[in-house]
């Protein structure tokens, strides 16, 4: 099977400055195409330290693509690393490339310099692929056995983000041109409600009679649950399909209801589509989300079509006036209450119209709780014209961590009510 490693280049990533998104979107498309990526990189703006990383990879990989240190300045030195490492004697002129930089300059008004055109001049030793959205190329070097014992090739693209993005349709069919490609095909599998060790043991039997081929992943996300990804590298397509969806089918048995979805997916796009298909709609009454539930819940393209709005009733008074919870609730039982939140749902319901709402009130932190009511403390409502629920939960986070765990929980007590009444 070819494999790659992915490399970017630039201080700015290893200080934390700039956040590396374009090794995830590169990553996804040689997975994609057939390419297993080994290894992501960062290294730092010195050139011996890229030209002696790269060469290292290149041992290793069949494929490495670089992001970064393209730009027109000083300080930009993946070119001159780049020619170094391929044994360069000069330096060419891509004319294709001269075109589209005074191409882009003129239309932003701009003077075209001596150090932008430079950014066409390129290492004898590279081939170029334009880049139609910038104006620094892509170079592709490619290298014999004789340097590293096997075919290797390296693909320097621009760091800017969308420009790295707009080459990679390019790149993937120049490596599909050049190499003969294996299947690699996941599955992913999204729960929620479950903790991932309590998750591991419940599936503990069904993992350890995987056939070896087949990889299990657990990745877990407060937002999102634990997503399980299943993983075939080789083979034919169609066959990894249908074997991995006979162990899906396994899985799903053994954890039912804690599994939401059978695609890369959120809580939020699953309820999105349970409520589209059944034509029904839903509100939102949010404490100590502070609006995270309708955040999410609107995040989802078409949510207009069964989102009606919401309540952050942070304020007691808000709850009491907005909402209509009975002052003697939150004087009795308090804020945090099941009697509190089955209350703000059906209030939000009823001043919403919608068929289904939500309501979460808790104790975010780090200060208000008390012996009986601790920090991380959630109380969720939810209602419909079938009855109003209630659940609690208890969660050790920071504030931060609290929130979206109340939101997620929230959502996934939602999507159950949805799935048992609707379907």
């Amino acid at each position: 099977m070819i494999q790659a490693s992915i490399c970017t280049i630039g201080d700015e990533i290893l200080i934390g400055q700039i956040i590396d998104t374009n090794s995830s979107h590169i990553s996804l498309a040689l997975n994609d195409s057939g390419v297993r990526v080994t290894k992501m990189l960062s290294i730092g703006d010195d050139l011996d330290t890229i030209v002696d990383t790269l060469e290292g990879e290149l041992y290793e990989n069949d494929i490495v693509i670089v992001t970064g240190g393209l730009g027109p300045t000083k300080d930009d030195i993946t070119k001159t690393a780049l020619s170094r490492l391929s044994g360069a004697s000069s330096y060419k002129t891509d004319e294709r490339q001269l075109q589209i930089i005074h191409k882009i300059l003129s239309a932003r008004g701009l003077d075209v310099l001596d150090i932008n055109l430079a950014q066409a001049s390129v290492p004898d030793t590279c081939e170029v692929i334009p880049n139609r959205l910038g104006t620094a190329p892509v170079m592709v070097f490619r290298f014999g056995e004789e340097r590293f014992g096997h075919q290797a090739t390296l693909y320097s693209l621009p760091g800017v983000p969308f420009e790295a993005i707009g080459a990679l349709g390019d790149i993937i069919e120049d490596i599909r041109q050049h190499n003969s490609l294996s299947d690699i095909y996941h599955r992913t599998v999204m729960t929620y409600g479950i903790a991932e060790s309590a998750l591991s043991k419940m599936i503990e039997e069904w993992e350890d009679n995987l056939p070896e081929d087949i990889h299990l992943a657990y990745l877990p996300n407060p937002l999102t649950g634990v997503r399980l990804r299943l993983s075939i590298y080789g083979g034919v397509k169609e066959e990894e399909e249908a074997r991995i969806e006979a162990e899906t089918a396994r899985l799903k048995e053994i954890l039912g209801e804690f599994i939401y979805s059978d695609r890369d997916d959120t809580l939020e796009r699953c309820i999105g589509r349970i409520l589209t298909k059944a034509g029904k709609t839903v509100s939102a009454a949010e404490s100590c989300t502070g609006g995270t539930i309708s955040a999410l819940l609107t995040s989802v393209p078409g949510s207009s079509g069964y989102y009606l709005g919401s309540v952050t009733s942070y304020a007691n008074e808000v709850k009491t006036n907005v909402l209509g919870v009975p002052a003697d609730i939150i004087r009795n039982k308090g804020a945090v209450s099941s009697e509190c939140v089955a209350a703000m749902a059906e209030g939000v319901r009823r001043l919403t119209g919608s068929d289904y709402s939500i309501a979460t009130s808790g104790i975010a932190g780090p200060d208000g709780g008390s012996e009986g009511k601790p920090v991380g403390l959630v109380w969720i409502g939810v209602s419909s014209p079938q009855g109003t629920e209630t659940f609690n939960a208890v969660f050790k986070g920071d504030r931060k961590r609290n929130i979206e765990r109340f939101a997620s929980t929230a959502l996934n007590y939602l999507r159950i009510k949805l799935v048992n009444e609707l379907n």
